[in-house]
C-alpha cells in the first residue's frame, strides 16, 4: 500500500474538485445562472461545504456583492451574529438609502448600541434588512452565501426568511447549506426565496470515493482497502478522508479480517452517546459490531440474553436503526459500528468473536470468528479456515476466499501441510480472480521474501507478472529469475513460457514469436500432465492465429475445446470459450457470438471471477455495437469501464470500447477524451496492440466529429502499427473503412483506393463479408467524387443491403446516409428520412444529429450529378478533376457546405481545394473564379 504522508488540503476548491457531484453541481450552477437560489442539504460530512464553496467561487465572479456567513453551534445563541457577518461590512454602503427608523433598528441589531430589539422594533428591522439587500442589488447582483444554516441564530434566521420571501425579481441569490441528518429540510426551504432549488447530497459511490481519496493524496490504496473505507464510511466524504488519514499515519496496514483504524476524531464524533448506555448494552453492541449480519437471534445465541431491551435502549439513543418488522440489527451508520469495535479492548473483541464462532449459522462466518478469537498458530483452526476458503470459492466469493486463506496461513504451523506459503499463494490466485491486484502483488512479494521452494517461487513470480496486466515492460526483468527458478521442470517451464507468450505479443509486438511460445508452453504442459496450462496455451495460440489471419486458427480452437476440459479454463477470459467468441464475431456470426459471450458472463458472475467479467462485459458491448444496438452497447461499455477502473483491470481496453460506444450512441466529446486517454496509457505501457486499438477509437471519434484531417493522421498510424505487428485480419480492428472514407473526404483518392484494394484482398481470403461491404461503401464515395454517380449509388445500395442482412445495423445506417447525400438534389424523394429512421432505430444520436444537419443544409435546387466544368474553364488544364468540380460549383453559387454535400467531401477539403485553385489560377477569391470563367466565355 502506498499512502502519501505529505498530505495537504487543496489551496482552493474549484468546480473540477467537486468529485462525484458533477451533475448536482451543474444543476445548481444553472439555477444560480437563471437568477434562482439553491439550498444544499444532507448529513454531516457529506460534502455540502465543499460544493457550496465551489459554487460560490464559480458564480461569485458574476455577482457585484457577495455576503457570507458561516455560523457555529457554540455561537448560535448570540442574536443577530449571522446578520452582522452578512451586513456588517456593507452597512456604510447602504446607510444613506435606508429610512432613519430602519437604519436605527439595523445599526442597533448589528452593533448592540441602543435598546432596539427584534421584538420591540420588529417591523422596522425586518424592512431594514429587505431594504439593505435591495439597495445592494441596485448596483449589481448580490449573492448571499450561508453555510451550516442549522446553526443560524433564530433572530438572523427570521430576518433572512422575511427578506427572502419578499425579494421578488430583485437580483439577490441565496446559496445555503444545511445539515439535515435525516430530518426534513422543508423548514429551511420555507425561509428561502420561492424559486429555491433544493439539492440533496447523498453518499459517494465506491468509484467516486476512490477518485476522492486519490485526489486528496491517499494514492495507491488497494481495491480491498477502498472497499473497506467505502463500507465503513457509508459513502461519507469526511469520514472516508479521516479513515484515509488514519491509514497514512498507521505504520502497518490492518491484516485481513481486522477493521480499519478509526481516528480519535471520528470516535468522538460518533460515540459521544455511548456513555449513556449500560455496560451490558455496550457489550451487546460490540457483539453486533463484530458480526457480519447481526440479528436478535444471533445475539441470543451468542449469550446476550437481554438483546431486545439492550438494542431498544441503543435505538432510543440513535445508535441503532432496528428494523421495525424484522429481526435485523442495523447500526444508524456503519461508522458507529467501526468506532465501537475499534474502541473496545482486544480481549473483549476476541471474546465477542469467540461467542460468534459458535453462534453463527454460516460455516464461513464461524471459521472467520474462530480465527479472530485465536492467537498464535493452531493447525485445527487453520484447517477450518482452509475449508471455509474452499466453500467461499465455490460460492463465487474469491475475495472472501483470499482473506480466509491469509488467515489460515497466519494460523498454520511452519511444518503444516499445506504450508503457510502454499496458502498465501492460493490467496494470491483468489485475489487476482476477485480483481484485487494490489493485494495479490503484495502477497506474492511476501512469498518471494519467505520461500526458497522453486515451485512456490515460480508461482509467486507468475502472480507478479499477472498483476502487471498490459504493462509487462515494467516486469521484464522478472522473466530470467522465473526461468532460473523453474530449472528443467516442464510444468514450471510451461507456466513461464505461457507468460513469455504475452511478453512477445504485448511488449515486442511479434506475433510469430508469440505463436511459437504458446505452442511450446502447450507442449511442456502436456508433457507434465498439466491440462489447465495446456488448454490455456492452446486457447491463447488460437487467439493469436485469429489476429494473424492464420489458416490454422479454427483447428487450434477445436484442439483447445477437446476433452478433457478444465472448468477453470472453460469460462476464463483467455480460454477457448472466449477464443471461439472472438472467431464468431470476426466471422460475422453476431447472434451466435452474443449467445456465447452472454453464457460466459453469466457463469463468471456466478463464480465471482471479476477479471473475466470485465472482459465479457466488453464482449457483449462489442457485439451489441456491431448489431446497431448503440444504447445497450453504451450502457454495457460504461459498466465495463466503471468495473475496470474500480479494479484496475483492463482500463485501456474498456476505455477504447467505451469511446467507440460514445461515438456511436453517446457524446462525441466524451469519445474523443476516452480515446486520447487510452492512447496515452497504452503508449506508457509500451503495449503496441492497444496503441493500435486506441488509435482506431480516436480516429473513428475524430471522423464522427468532422475532423477529417485528424482522423487520417490517427488511422494512418494504426495502419503502420498493424503492418509492423503482422495483423492481417481486417475484422480485428475494422478501421479500414473509416480510413478510406477520411481519405476520400480529404481528397486523397489514390491512397483511399490503395487501402481498399489491399484490405479487400485480405477480407476475400478470410471471407469477411461485413468488411467487404464497408469497403464497398467507401469505394462508392471515391466513385461519387469522380463523377461516377450511377455506379456509386448502385454500389452503396448493394453495401447497405448486405450490411442489413448480416445484422450490422449501424453500418447499414451509415450506408443509407451516404446514399442520401449522393441523392441530394436528384429528381425524386430524398432518402434522408430512411437514414434518420435507421439511425434512430440504432439510437445512434451523434449520427442522427449529422443527418439532421445535412437535411437542413440541403440546397433547394441542385443538379443530379456533380456538374462538369463550365465552358469558361475548359482550357484550364492545370486544374485537377476535383479542383475543376469545386470551381464549377462555385460558378453555380454553391456555398462550401453545399459543395461538400454534393461531392461527399468535408468542408475543410473544399476550402483546401479552393486554396489550390486560387494559387494555380493566380486569383484571390471566389468572385475571381466567376469573373475569369465569364471572361473566357466571352472570348
Amino acid at each position: 500500500m502506498t499512502v502519501r504522508r505529505d498530505f495537504k488540503e487543496p489551496a482552493s476548491c474549484r468546480p473540477d474538485q467537486v468529485i462525484g457531484r458533477e451533475e448536482l453541481f451543474s444543476a445548481a450552477r444553472e439555477q444560480l445562472g437563471r437568477g434562482g437560489s439553491v439550498l444544499l442539504h444532507g448529513p454531516a460530512g457529506i460534502g455540502k461545504s465543499t460544493v457550496l464553496r465551489a459554487l460560490a467561487a464559480d458564480y461569485g465572479g458574476a455577482a457585484r456583492t457577495v455576503l457570507r456567513c458561516s455560523p457555529t453551534e457554540s455561537e448560535s445563541h448570540l442574536p443577530f451574529l449571522a446578520l452582522a457577518d452578512l451586513l456588517g461590512l456593507v452597512l456604510d454602503e447602504v446607510s444613506d438609502r435606508l429610512p432613519a427608523a430602519q437604519l436605527t433598528a439595523l445599526e442597533s441589531a448589528l452593533t448592540g448600541r441602543g435598546e432596539s430589539t427584534l421584538q420591540r422594533d420588529g417591523l422596522a428591522l425586518r424592512l431594514a434588512v429587505l431594504s439593505a439587500l435591495r439597495a445592494l442589488a441596485d448596483t449589481g447582483p448580490v449573492l448571499v452565501v450561508a453555510d451550516d444554516l442549522q446553526w443560524l441564530d433564530p433572530a438572523s434566521a427570521e430576518l433572512l426568511g422575511f427578506a427572502a420571501r419578499r425579494l421578488g425579481d430583485t437580483p439577490v441569490r441565496m446559496l445555503c447549506a444545511v445539515r439535515t441528518d435525516g430530518q426534513e429540510y422543508d423548514r429551511h426551504l420555507r425561509a428561502s426565496p420561492p424559486d429555491t432549488l433544493a439539492v440533496r447530497l447523498g453518499p459517494l459511490s465506491r468509484a467516486q470515493m476512490s477518485v476522492l481519496l486519490d485526489h486528496r493524496g491517499f494514492t495507491g490504496l488497494p481495491r480491498s482497502t477502498v472497499r473497506d473505507i467505502h463500507r465503513t464510511s457509508g459513502g461519507n466524504a469526511l469520514f472516508a478522508l479521516e479513515l484515509g488519514r488514519a491509514l497514512a499515519e498507521n505504520p502497518t496496514p490492518p491484516r485481513p479480517g481486522e477493521p480499519l483504524p478509526v481516528p480519535t476524531s471520528l470516535r468522538a464524533l460518533v460515540l459521544n452517546r455511548l456513555e449513556m448506555l449500560s455496560e451490558e448494552a455496550r457489550r451487546t453492541l460490540l457483539v453486533a459490531s463484530a458480526g457480519a449480519r447481526p440479528t436478535l437471534a444471533l445475539l441470543h445465541a451468542a449469550g446476550r440474553d437481554n438483546a431486545e431491551a439492550e438494542t431498544a435502549q441503543a435505538a432510543g439513543l440513535g445508535l441503532l436503526a432496528t428494523e421495525p418488522e424484522g429481526p435485523a440489527v442495523r447500526f444508524a451508520h456503519p461508522m458507529i459500528s467501526a468506532a465501537l469495535y475499534a474502541e473496545a479492548p482486544a480481549q473483549e473483541r476476541r471474546a465477542a468473536h469467540a461467542a460468534l464462532s459458535t453462534a453463527a449459522s454460516d460455516p464461513i462466518e464461524r471459521a472467520r470468528h474462530l480465527a479472530l478469537a485465536t492467537t498464535g498458530t493452531d493447525a485445527e483452526v487453520a484447517a477450518r479456515l482452509a475449508e471455509a476458503a474452499t466453500q467461499a470459492r465455490d460460492r463465487g466469493a474469491p475475495s472472501v476466499a483470499a482473506q480466509l486463506c491469509l488467515l489460515a496461513a497466519r494460523h498454520t504451523p511452519a511444518d503444516g501441510d499445506p504450508s503457510p506459503e502454499a496458502l498465501r499463494l492460493q490467496a494470491v490466485e483468489d485475489a487476482i480472480t476477485a480483481g484485487e491486484l494490489d493485494l495479490a502483488r503484495d502477497i506474492a512479494r511476501e512469498v518471494l521474501a519467505r520461500t526458497t521452494v522453486p515451485a512456490e517461487r515460480v508461482r509467486a513470480w507468475i502472480a507478479v507478472i499477472d498483476t502487471a496486466g498490459h504493462a509487462m515492460n515494467e516486469v521484464d526483468a522478472i522473466f530470467p529469475q522465473a526461468l532460473a527458478d523453474a530449472g528443467d521442470d516442464p510444468q514450471l517451464l510451461a507456466l513461464v513460457h505461457y507468460q513469455l507468450t504475452w511478453r512477445a505479443l504485448l511488449v515486442k509486438g511479434d506475433f510469430d514469436e508469440a505463436r511459437e511460445e504458446a505452442a511450446y508452453s502447450a507442449e511442456l504442459a502436456a508433457r507434465a500432465g498439466d491440462r489447465y496450462t495446456e488448454l490455456m496455451a492452446l486457447a491463447f495460440r488460437a487467439q493469436i492465429e485469429t489476429l494473424m489471419g492464420h489458416p490454422d486458427a479454427p483447428a487450434t480452437i477445436r484442439r483447445a475445446l477437446q476433452e478433457p476440459q478444465d472448468p477453470r479454463v472453460a469460462c476464463h477470459h483467455n480460454g477457448a470459450g472466449y477464443s471461439r467468441f472472438r472467431w464468431l464475431v470476426m466471422s460475422d456470426q453476431l447472434p451466435e457470438a452474443r449467445a456465447a459471450v452472454t453464457a460466459l458472463l453469466r457463469e463468471v458472475r456466478r463464480h465471482g471471477w471479476v477479471e473475466s467479467e470485465v472482459h465479457f462485459l466488453r464482449g457483449i458491448a462489442e457485439t451489441e455495437l456491431h448489431s446497431g444496438h448503440c444504447g445497450r452497447a453504451l450502457d454495457l461499455a460504461r459498466e465495463s469501464l466503471r468495473l475496470a477502473r474500480d479494479t484496475g483491470i483492463g482500463e485501456v481496453a474498456s476505455a477504447v470500447l467505451t469511446s467507440l460506444a460514445e461515438a456511436a450512441g453517446g457524446e462525441v466529446d466524451r469519445a474523443l477524451a476516452l480515446a486520447r486517454e487510452a492512447v496515452e496509457h497504452a503508449e506508457e505501457d509500451g503495449d503496441q496492440m492497444y496503441v493500435s486499438r486506441a488509435l482506431t477509437a480516436l480516429g473513428h471519434a475524430q471522423l464522427v466529429a468532422g475532423d477529417t484531417q485528424a482522423a487520417v493522421r490517427s488511422l494512418r498510424r494504426v495502419r503502420e502499427v498493424e503492418q509492423g505487428l503482422g495483423i492481417t485480419d481486417p475484422a480485428r480492428g475494422r478501421w479500414h473503412g473509416d480510413l478510406a472514407e477520411a481519405l476520400v473526404r480529404s481528397g486523397e483518392f489514390a491512397e483511399a483506393q490503395d487501402v481498399i484494394d489491399v484490405t479487400r484482398e485480405q477480407a476475400l481470403r478470410l471471407d469477411r463479408g461485413s468488411v467487404l461491404a464497408v469497403l464497398d461503401r467507401a469505394e462508392a464515395l471515391i466513385r461519387a467524387a469522380r463523377g461516377e454517380q450511377d455506379a456509386a449509388m448502385a454500389q452503396l445500395t448493394s453495401a447497405q443491403d448486405r450490411l442489413g442482412k448480416l445484422g450490422y445495423g449501424l453500418e447499414e445506417a451509415r450506408a443509407a446516409f451516404a446514399l442520401a447525400q449522393l441523392r441530394t438534389g436528384a429528381p425524386g424523394p430524398t432518402s434522408y428520412d430512411e437514414a434518420a429512421r435507421l439511425f434512430r432505430r440504432c439510437r445512434a444520436l451523434p449520427w442522427l444529429r449529422q443527418v439532421e444537419a445535412a437535411a437542413e443544409a440541403r440546397p433547394a435546387e441542385a443538379a443530379p450529378t456533380p456538374a462538369p466544368a463550365p465552358d469558361g474553364l475548359d482550357g484550364l488544364d492545370g486544374l485537377a478533376s476535383m479542383e475543376r468540380q469545386v470551381a464549377a460549383l462555385v460558378m453555380e453559387g454553391a456555398t462550401n457546405r453545399e459543395i461538400a454535400a454534393r461531392l461527399f467531401i468535408s468542408v475543410k477539403t473544399v476550402e483546401a481545394t479552393l486554396t489550390r485553385v486560387y494559387r494555380k489560377l493566380g486569383i484571390r477569391s471566389r468572385v475571381d473564379i466567376v469573373r475569369l470563367a465569364a471572361g473566357r466565355r466571352r472570348t
